[in-house]
């Protein structure tokens, strides 16, 4: 199984997202649209730095 990677798209309309893969080249997370691909690089960047402190809360 390979590793996990962000993986930065342009988007028809023109903005940049990024989709979170898995290991085994599953999307596992996609991003909202960016205006920038320096905002998008960012959004990366904050996804690394937070998720490993988010906690989980649970609504059902």
């Amino acid at each position: 199984m390979g590793q996990a990677k962000f993986i930065i798209k342009k988007r028809s309309n023109g903005e940049y997202m990024f989709n979170l893969k898995a290991g085994n080249g599953e999307t596992i997370a996609t991003s909202e649209g960016y205006t920038t691909k320096q905002g998008c690089k960012n959004g990366i960047q904050s996804v690394k730095d937070n998720a490993p402190y988010a906690e989980v809360e649970d609504l059902t």
